[in-house]
């Protein structure tokens, strides 16, 4: 199965390389966005807001970030006008595996999946089995 676009979240360098690296391996996005903050995220959506080609099918985020974590882009994204036709998820990749961050997180209706870092091909198949 193949997606046209993933938008990767996370302010470690080193683990958007890993996921990049793990996403173009697995072959199921013809196009990667990589922003390093929730905020930088959010504007970047905000500027495809309306466009159902252009936003991400899937997004991968992560939950411990500066400023604005996982949950608060969680909070904001609700604000975005996103075309009713754009069926989009969200997998939580992060390195806690607290059961309140999973519950929490999939509290959210556009949270799909929880996984714990790091990002691997065997986790991207799973979630193209559901």
């Amino acid at each position: 199965m193949k997606t046209n676009h993933v938008l990767l979240i996370d302010d470690n360098e080193i683990d958007n390389i890993v996921n990049n690296h793990v996403i173009m391996k697995s072959k199921i996005a013809e196009k990667i966005t990589i922003k390093k903050s929730a905020i930088a995220a959010l504007e970047y959506l905000k500027g495809i807001e309306g466009n159902a080609i252009q936003f991400p099918d899937l997004i991968f985020l992560d939950i411990s970030m500066p400023v604005m974590d996982g949950f608060g882009f969680l909070e904001e994204i609700t604000k975005i006008s996103i075309p009713e036709e754009k069926q989009f998820s969200i997998v939580m990749l992060s390195s806690s595996d607290n059961p309140n961050d999973i519950k929490r997180a999939m509290s959210f209706d556009v949270v799909t999946d929880f996984f714990t870092k790091p990002l691997r091909i065997g986790m991207i198949e799973d979630l193209f089995k559901k």
